[in-house]
C-alpha cells in the first residue's frame, strides 16, 4: 500500500549520562528547553518513545542543567542498527507515564527547541495523551527550520549537517542526550551571531512568552533514570547508487519556495527512511501520518516528492551520465512515492537539459570597474515577471545554467524579481516590494548573469546590493582537528571500499583511516 492510499484513509535515533541534573526549582526560570528523543519507528500515533532527553539552558543558550532516561516503550524497541538500544537495557527502565511529572517540571516556563521539532513534539504530545494529559502549546523554535535563516547554504539539514556547520563536534549520535547537547549547541551558536547572521528578534522572545503558558500540575515520581549503557555501531544498508545520492543531496532544490516551511523537515525524513530502499507498509502509513503532522495537503506532499525525485535525477547526472542502474533506482524511488510511470524519463530530460547547458555556460570574473552592486551567486533565487516570452526563456535557461535557482513565487529569500516593469500590480513585484527584493530590468539582469559568482560558505554575509565590494567566499573555521565533514568521509569509505552505512554511526576505524589518510596528503 502506497503513502496516498493511507492519506486517503486519513491519514531514529551513547552512553554518556548526563553530567548534573540539580532538583527543579518552584520558581520556573526563563530560558530554553531542549528535548530530544529516540523513538520505536516515526509514526507518533503507533510507536512509542524508547529514550528521552532535556537540555535546559538560559536565554543566550548556555547550559544550565541535563536529564535523560530510557524508557520502556511496553514493547519492541524498532530499528536497535540506528538508535543503539536493545530491548534488554529497557526492560527494567520507567514507562513514560513513570516521568511525565519530572518531565513536566523541566518543560514548564520554558521555551522548547528540537531538531525537527514537530516530530519531536507530536510524540510527546501523543505520550502526554495516553497518560491523560494534555500537553500546552508552549513557544517553540525548530533548530532545522531555523537554520534556513542561519545556515542557507546547505544542501542537507540534519542535525548532524547543521552541527558540521557551525564547528559543533556531535557526539553519540542518535542518542537522546548526545542530540539534545548537539541541538543546545545550535542554539548558542543562532543567538550568538556566530552563523554570520544577527539573531532572529522572534526567536529571542521565545523564553520571555513561554513564561506564563500554564502546564498541568503532575507530581513527580521518585523514579531513578535509567541510562544508556553502550553503544551499537550502525549496520550500513544494502548498498545502491541513490544511497550515496542521498548523502549530499540539495534539499532545497527538493522544495518550491511556496511551500509550507515544514516541508525540508517532512523532506528529510522521506530522504533517511528511502536510505534503505525500502518503505513499507508501516513506514507508509507513518509518512502520511507526517504529513499531517507537517500540515501539509496531498498536492503539497505530491509535489514534495516530485521535487525529492528531480533533485536525485540532477545529481545522479552531475557525472555526466545515467546508468542503467541509477536509471532503475529512480524508477524505483518514483513507485515508491506512487507518482506517475511516465515522470522518471520527464525529470530525467530536464535534469539532462540543465546539466548540458550549464556545461557550455562560463562565468566571468568581477571586473574593478563593477557598478552594479552585489553580484548573484550560484544558489541564489531569481524571479520573473512579465518580460517577453523569448527573452524570459532565454534568461531563465541561462540563470539556470549559471547555478541560480528560478522560483515560481517571490519570498523572503529571493535575490532578485527580473520585470520590464509593465505592470507594477503583479503579485510577484508586489512581494518584491515588501520584502525588499531587488528589482532588475531583463538587460541589467543579463549582465549581471555574464558574473555569477560561486555560492559564500555557511557563515559568510553578503555585502549590500549597493556595495561594488564584493566578499570572498571563505570556508568555515574548523572548531577541532578532529571535525570532519561526514558526507565526505561515507563518500571517501565507499570509495575505497570500506563499509559504512548511509546514516547513523560512522565506524571508529573508518574515521580514524580517514583522517590518517588526510592528514598525509
Amino acid at each position: 500500500m502506497g503513502i496516498f492510499d493511507w492519506l486517503r484513509r486519513g491519514s531514529k535515533r551513547g552512553k554518556d549520562q548526563p553530567s548534573f541534573a540539580p532538583p527543579i526549582s518552584s520558581e520556573p526560570e526563563e530560558g530554553f528547553a531542549v528535548i530530544d528523543i529516540e523513538t520505536t519507528g516515526f509514526g507518533h500515533s503507533q510507536h512509542r518513545i524508547v529514550e528521552i532527553a532535556v537540555v535546559r539552558t538560559d536565554p543566550k543558550g548556555r547550559l544550565v542543567d541535563e536529564w535523560t532516561t530510557l524508557l520502556n516503550p511496553e514493547g519492541p524497541v524498532g530499528a536497535t542498527r540506528v538508535h543503539g538500544i536493545r530491548q534488554g537495557d529497557v526492560k527494567d527502565a520507567p514507562r513514560f507515564a513513570d516521568i511525565i511529572g519530572e518531565l513536566t517540571a523541566r518543560l514548564a516556563g520554558r521555551a522548547i527547541v528540537a531538531h525537527n521539532a514537530r516530530f519531536d513534539l507530536a510524540f510527546v504530545g501523543a505520550e502526554f495523551a495516553r497518560s491523560g494529559y494534555r500537553m500546552p502549546d508552549a513557544p517553540v523554535l525548530c533548530t532545522l527550520e531555523a537554520s534556513h535563516y542561519y545556515l542557507p547554504n546547505l544542501n542537507r539539514r540534519r542535525l548532524i549537517n547543521c552541527c558540521w556547520a557551525v564547528g559543533i563536534e556531535l557526539k553519540d549520535e542518535h542518542s537522546a542526550l548526545g542530540d539534545a547537547r548537539a541541538t543546545a549547541g545550535l542554539v548558542q551558536s543562532y543567538l550568538s551571531g556566530r552563523c554570520g547572521v544577527a539573531p532572529d528578534p522572534d526567536h529571542v522572545v521565545l523564553p520571555s512568552r513561554a513564561v506564563g503558558v500554564p502546564w498541568p500540575q503532575i507530581p513527580p515520581r521518585l523514579v531513578m533514570p535509567t541510562p544508556r549503557r553502550g553503544v551499537t555501531v550502525a549496520v550500513p544498508a544494502p548498498p545502491w547508487r541513490i544511497a550515496a545520492l542521498l548523502d549530499d543531496l540539495p534539499l532545497t532544490t527538493a522544495v518550491d519556495d511556496w511551500a509550507p516551511s515544514s516541508t525540508t523537515a517532512y523532506v528529510e525524513l522521506l530522504a533517511e527512511v528511502l536510505e534503505d530502499r525500502v518503505l513499507t507498509t508501516e513506514e507508509a502509513e507513518s509518512l502520511a501520518e507526517l504529513a499531517g503532522t507537517y500540515g501539509l495537503s496531498r498536492e503539497q506532499v505530491e509535489a514534495a516528492h516530485r521535487g525529492f525525485l528531480l533533485a536525485l535525477a540532477h545529481k545522479a547526472i552531475e557525472d555526466g551520465t545515467i546508468t542503467a542502474a541509477e536509471r532503475q533506482d529512480l524508477a524505483h524511488v518514483a513507485k515508491t512515492l506512487a507518482l506517475d510511470a511516465g515522470i522518471v524519463q520527464s525529470v530525467l530530460d530536464e535534469a539532462a537539459a540543465a546539466f548540458a547547458i550549464a556545461q557550455s555556460y562560463v562565468t566571468k570574473p568581477v571586473p574593478e570597474s563593477w557598478d552594479k552592486g552585489e553580484p548573484l551567486r550560484a544558489g541564489d533565487r531569481v524571479a520573473f515577471t512579465g518580460c517577453d516570452e523569448a527573452e524570459r526563456a532565454r534568461l531563465e535557461a541561462k540563470a539556470r545554467a549559471a547555478g541560480l535557482r528560478v522560483t515560481s513565487s517571490v519570498s523572503r529569500l529571493t535575490a532578485v524579481l527580473v520585470t520590464d516593469g509593465a505592470n507594477r500590480n503583479t503579485r510577484k513585484a508586489v512581494a518584491a516590494r515588501e520584502y525588499g527584493t531587488r528589482i532588475v530590468s531583463p538587460g541589467a539582469f543579463a549582465q549581471l548573469l555574464e558574473h555569477v559568482q560561486p555560492a559564500l560558505e555557511t557563515g559568510t554575509q553578503r555585502a549590500s546590493a549597493t556595495s561594488a565590494k564584493v566578499p570572498e567566499p571563505r570556508a568555515p573555521e574548523p572548531a577541532a582537528a578532529t571535525r570532519v565533514d561526514p558526507s565526505a568521509v561515507r563518500a571517501w569509505a565507499r570509495a575505497n571500499g570500506l563499509p559504512v552505512g548511509v546514516r547513523g554511526r560512522i565506524p571508529a576505524d573508518v574515521l580514524e583511516k580517514y583522517r590518517r589518510s588526510h592528514s598525509a596528503s
